[in-house]
């Protein structure tokens, strides 16, 4: 008997090891209902921290549709565990800087998928993972990911379009490398400097990164309106 029991035990500690926590998606769909559908028109940020890769809480700001301010709640364990104003700024403005939930094609788990290849490009590593969402100078939704070490100190940090899963920005990987520097060849330095080398390889890389970030992200993407849709 006592070989049958332990044998079930087994079986089923990998399982609840293997249980991953909530996605970004997943903690809006519990605002969603316990709160209203309609406050998910109402979302201006969106954070989780250490996570691995998943934040055992999520934090998520919403604009009180009737002008008092801002509310605050914490999602974990499929259920909304309290609820308060912010006695902090939160990442996004409060005038017009609610998120288009209708734009949103990335959910917390292909942010994960490509900012750790992304890092893996970097030869960057990392222990763990902050997550922000919310919207950038022109309105549109973005993940700002942040990779720690293992004491917790920051590695890198990503900018990822949530619309198209586009790396717009990196913070900390490829020598903090942007769009806007890949695409100006008129540094006279990196013509004629002595890292004329390194800042190449630097923008090759990151060319690298965009066309396979945009490949992962055809493999990622996930729509939160068929999402949420889905029930």
């Amino acid at each position: 008997m006592w070989r049958v029991f332990a044998a079930v035990l087994l079986f089923v500690a990998p399982a609840f090891a293997q249980e991953e926590s909530a996605t970004a998606y997943e903690a809006l769909r519990v605002v969603g209902t316990e709160v209203g559908r309609g406050a998910l028109n109402h979302v201006v940020s969106i954070t989780g921290v250490e996570g691995n890769p998943q934040p055992a809480k999520w934090k998520i700001v919403l604009e009180d549709p009737d002008g008092r301010g801002l509310r605050e709640l914490d999602v974990s364990d499929g259920k909304i565990d309290s609820e308060h104003r912010p006695g902090r700024s939160v990442a996004g403005s409060t005038e017009g800087a609610t998120i288009d939930t209708s734009r949103l094609n990335l959910d917390s788990s292909g942010a994960y998928e490509v900012a750790s290849h992304t890092a893996e490009l970097s030869h960057a590593n990392f222990a763990t993972v902050d997550y922000t969402l919310r919207t950038d100078e022109r309105g549109e939704p973005i993940w700002i990911v942040t990779l720690l070490s293992g004491s917790s100190r920051p590695v890198g940090t990503l900018h990822i379009g949530a619309m198209r899963g586009t790396v717009k920005r990196t913070e900390g990987l490829f020598a903090g490398a942007t769009v806007e520097d890949v695409e100006d060849d008129s540094d006279s330095d990196e013509n004629n400097g002595p890292f004329r080398g390194v800042k190449r390889r630097i923008k090759d890389t990151f060319h690298r990164t965009q066309d396979e970030a945009r490949d992962m992200f055809d493999r990622v993407k996930r729509s939160f309106t068929d999402f949420i849709n889905r029930g």
